[in-house]
């Protein structure tokens, strides 16, 4: 790739998750989070981006009369492309991998509901996939680390070394070649998207990440990413410029 050619992003929001854990009528990507839904505040933190080209939102087929009726408006003024999901993570990203267009470079994969990332961090991790081909976010561990029993009352096992390991996060971003080749055969029991792209033998880039990237899986994770987001400079968002933005985003 020529040093001068900006590098073009595809991103990929999978939603299409049960929300088991979040016991509310609605699923944790539709939520409203302080007066959007999750899944909306996560998109806009990329398709305002001259580097991303295209943003495809991967959601349970149940769902789809639910979401082009209350957020048709929304997708297609940001350009969003909509993606029926698997019954695995790994076969909802692989659906969104069909549709990636030609002149994609590299592909990143974020939770949707991961509101709170940051510009800097996106581009630290972005920046550092076109160096090395892949790269993801993640967070050094601090706690003490414990292994337990399978019996009630659970006890310690065995105390863990916890230098050198590492809480996986997103934004995960690899060539688009890198990740289709590693999607063709999806190891058993992989966990993340980095998982898959290791089993290939590449390496795999880590950029620290921030404690506040949350991934909201409960109602107490929504309230802390209202705090989180509440707590931090109003961005001069380009989508508020459409003279509809108050009415789409309601």
């Amino acid at each position: 790739m020529k040093e001068d050619k900006m590098a073009k992003f595809a991103v990929i929001l999978p939603a299409a998750g049960k929300s088991t854990r979040f016991s509310d009528k609605e699923k944790k990507p539709f939520a409203a989070l302080d007066g959007r839904p999750v899944w909306l505040r996560t998109a806009e933190l990329f398709v305002s981006r001259d580097d991303v080209c295209q943003c495809i939102l991967v959601i349970d087929p149940s769902d789809e009369e639910m979401v082009r009726r209350k957020y048709g408006a929304n997708m297609a003024f940001l350009n969003i492309s909509l993606v029926h999901g698997g019954s695995e993570r790994f076969e909802s990203v692989a659906n969104a991998l069909k549709i990636v267009k030609d002149e994609v470079d590299f592909v990143a994969i974020h939770d949707s509901v991961r509101p709170c990332v940051t510009t800097e961090l996106i581009d630290k991790v972005f920046q550092q996939a076109v160096k090395s081909g892949a790269a993801i976010l993640a967070l050094g561990m601090t706690d003490s680390l414990k292994r337990g029993s399978s019996t009630e009352p659970v006890v310690i096992e065995q105390s863990l070394p916890r230098d050198k390991l590492w809480l996986a996060q997103t934004p995960q971003v690899f060539s688009k070649e890198l990740l289709i080749k590693a999607f063709k055969n999806v190891p058993k029991g992989a966990t993340d998207d980095s998982q898959v792209v290791e089993a290939t033998g590449a390496k795999v880039s880590i950029i620290v990440g921030s404690s506040s990237n949350i991934k909201i899986t409960t109602r107490d994770d929504l309230f802390l990413a209202d705090a989180i987001l509440k707590s931090r400079p109003k961005p001069k968002a380009n989508v508020s410029a459409h003279p509809f933005a108050d009415d789409m985003f309601r």
